[in-house]
């Protein structure tokens, strides 16, 4: 059997995670950032933080098609770059504009370094073991996605210094940017008779209802990244939970690869996506319910909140570390092996669209009804997607599955 962890692949894995990580660190703290620093209300913020989906989202499908055309390894080095600049916007804005400016403006490095970082993982891993090493890789960001937030948290209580924040995220993508140059990129053959210019060169219009689905999920998350710490803070009374919730997420997308690793060697891609999409509508459910429980147990209400609370981001950990691998396969089998760029792209397209619309749908709802009101929103919204996946996205997937070995 091929060898999965090869050299290359663990460096751009390293290097995915160190982005992510650059990233999240603290995006969770941003509301409250914005709210004290520059006196921003709820949908302001809610602005503020959609605008970097926004600008990812127009960024992906054209990253997509430069991945696809001209030498991966260059594109990367230009994303990275670019993308690791924007963190200096961040120490010298003085101003909620500007602040809003670079911000916005950080969404479309971020959205092309992203989709050129899986598409060299997807080339340097070898084609045996392709569907399991996609899902380890998808873990490097989910990792990232959880663990980066914790550690952010912990270093604000510590310092108050949001500055602190960004210098090391700073230095987190610069060593990011540093391992990647040292990736070797298999070289691709000249295509020879390209495709015309068309809609599916920047979107994989056969993973369109794959995309629909993954924006669903996208929502969710980007509620709950966005709002969870000051809703813990707010709503709950919690001050210190963030970062421990944080972590726990990160504990459950590790339990995923322990419980989803099998299944995925096997190619039971549907599985791990049913799997992981009902565990986290279970997390998100006891999530926004653990207030009410408590006050119809009278007794103990504290305890209850504090099991409901940590015990959430468990599941939500596991459920996504479940689905989100199985889509991202999913969406690379139903593409041809030339347009593996763009079915990258069109999933991350598909999963900026939700946290866009979470972010700024979450800052708007919680302005007129309160933050509770916006995470029922995403337990509706997860409902939908999950109803979605059984009624028309599994049997999508399977009339389109371009590769026999998994189902």
């Amino acid at each position: 059997m091929d060898k999965l962890w090869n050299k290359n692949y663990c460096k751009v894995m390293a290097a995915n995670f160190l982005l992510f990580a650059a990233f999240y660190l603290f995006t969770p703290l941003l509301p409250i950032y914005l709210s004290e620093h520059f006196g921003a209300t709820k949908d302001v913020i809610g602005m503020v933080l959609s605008g970097f989906s926004l600008t990812s989202l127009f960024c992906r499908p054209f990253s997509g098609y430069f991945v696809d055309t001209f030498p991966r390894k260059r594109v990367l080095m230009v994303c990275f770059l670019v993308f690791t600049a924007f963190f200096v916007g961040y120490l010298t804005a003085g101003t909620l504009l500007m602040f809003a400016l670079v911000r916005t403006l950080h969404g479309g490095p971020f959205g092309a370094l992203t989709v050129a970082n899986s598409t060299v993982a997807i080339d340097v891993l070898p084609s045996s073991r392709r569907t399991e090493g996609i899902g380890y890789y998808g873990l490097s960001n989910n990792l990232a996605m959880a663990l980066a937030p914790t550690i952010g948290v912990y270093i604000y209580r510590l310092s108050h210094s949001f500055q602190l924040l960004f210098w090391i995220a700073l230095i987190m993508a610069c060593l990011g940017m540093l391992v990647d140059g040292t990736i070797h990129v298999p070289q691709r053959p000249a295509v020879k008779n390209k495709p015309p210019m068309s809609l599916d060169r920047f979107f994989l219009l056969r993973g369109w209802l794959l995309g629909l689905n993954m924006v669903a999920f996208g929502f969710c998350f980007g509620v709950l990244s966005s709002y969870l710490a000051i809703y813990s803070k707010e709503t709950l009374g919690f001050t210190g939970g963030t970062g421990t919730y944080f972590m726990l997420l990160a504990g459950g997308l590790m339990l995923s690869r322990l419980s989803g690793a099998r299944s995925l060697r096997q190619g039971r891609l549907t599985h791990n996506a049913a799997a992981g999409m009902c565990i986290s509508l279970v997390g998100y459910t006891l999530f926004i319910l653990m207030p009410t429980l408590a006050q119809c147990a009278m007794h103990n209400a504290q305890y209850i909140i504090l099991i409901g609370y940590y015990g959430s981001a468990l599941l939500i950990g596991l459920g996504n570390g479940h689905m989100w691998p199985a889509f991202q396969n999913m969406t690379i089998c139903v593409a041809p092996n030339n347009q593996r760029g763009t079915a990258n792209s069109t999933l991350l397209i598909s999963w900026d669209i939700g946290m866009g619309l979470g972010m700024l749908g979450g800052g708007v709802v919680a302005e007129h009804l309160g933050y509770s009101s916006a995470f029922w929103t995403v337990v509706f919204i997860n409902v939908a997607g999950v109803l979605s996946y059984f009624l028309f996205t599994k049997s999508f997937f399977l009339q389109r599955n371009l590769n026999n070995s998994v189902r």
